[in-house]
């Protein structure tokens, strides 16, 4: 089946239309990405540029396909010679726009790379906080258990104490606890039980015991909280550095060619 030469300038036409369009489209939601919310601090600043940038990479293929398809209907129309001097200036234009996104793209990879390093020191640093403000916290209840344990050694206060808890079971079971009272009544009640127990074994030894499996779950925690951060910052940050990188490629690679082949 023959083709029919009536639709080759139309099929030009609307390759650099809908190319136009694309380009003039992305143009307008770089403009508006671009533009910062209110924002009160640096760090706040700095974020908003890690999303932005991110925003802006994952949309930049849409105007290299754009410009793509300016070059097709051009060509197309320079094939018929159908082509014009206004033609040939949108073309020049797109190429210096072409230019212009790569060299904007090799900034980003510069730009993204540097607060992927400070997005992820900063929740690191946070992490090491927090794990620190635990293991005080740790170091203080471990000391309370030993002081606790040491007064359970005298028989007057392991009597009490075994009696406190006998009381409190007795009201759990009679009912005698108000329903918003009882989650803080059986935890009471189980500390007292796990007191008693550890001075049965072995006092001594109880706060350190203690200590060292409770740390073991906040360096757990700390582990999983780390590897998180790795995941949410790093290997997103890594995918939009390389996007960015080959984008700005392909952009340089066009603009240039394209400059070059008009002699300029």
């Amino acid at each position: 089946m023959k083709s029919n030469p009536v639709y080759t300038p139309f099929t030009a036409l609307a390759l650099k239309f809908v190319g136009v369009i694309m380009i003039l489209s992305s143009l307008f939601d770089y403009i508006s990405l671009a533009i910062p919310p209110k924002i009160d601090s640096g760090d706040a600043f700095r974020d908003w540029q890690w999303v932005t940038t991110t925003q802006v990479v994952n949309q930049g293929i849409v105007p290299l396909v754009g410009i793509a398809l300016l070059v097709i209907g051009y060509w197309i129309a320079n094939s018929i010679g159908n082509s014009s001097k206004s033609s040939v200036g949108q073309l020049k234009l797109a190429f210096w726009l072409s230019s212009l996104l790569g060299l904007i793209f090799l900034l980003l990879v510069l730009l993204h790379t540097s607060n992927t390093l400070w997005r992820s020191s900063q929740n690191f640093e946070k992490i090491k906080e927090q794990a620190t403000q635990l293991e005080q916290q740790l170091e203080a209840q471990s000391q309370q258990l030993g002081t606790a344990l040491k007064q359970l050694k005298e028989s007057d206060k392991r009597t009490q104490a075994e009696e406190e808890l006998k009381q409190i079971e007795e009201a759990i079971e009679k009912g005698q606890v108000p329903a918003n009272q009882l989650p803080q009544v059986q935890a009471q009640a189980q500390i007292v039980k796990n007191l008693l127990e550890a001075s049965k074994e072995n006092p001594d030894a109880a706060p350190d015991k203690f200590k060292e499996e409770n740390l073991n779950k906040i360096r757990t925690q700390k582990l999983d909280a780390e590897n998180q951060i790795k995941s949410q910052v790093w290997k997103p940050g890594i995918k939009t550095i390389i996007n960015s990188l080959l984008l700005a490629i392909g952009y340089i690679a066009i603009g240039w060619t394209g400059l070059r082949s008009f002699g300029n």
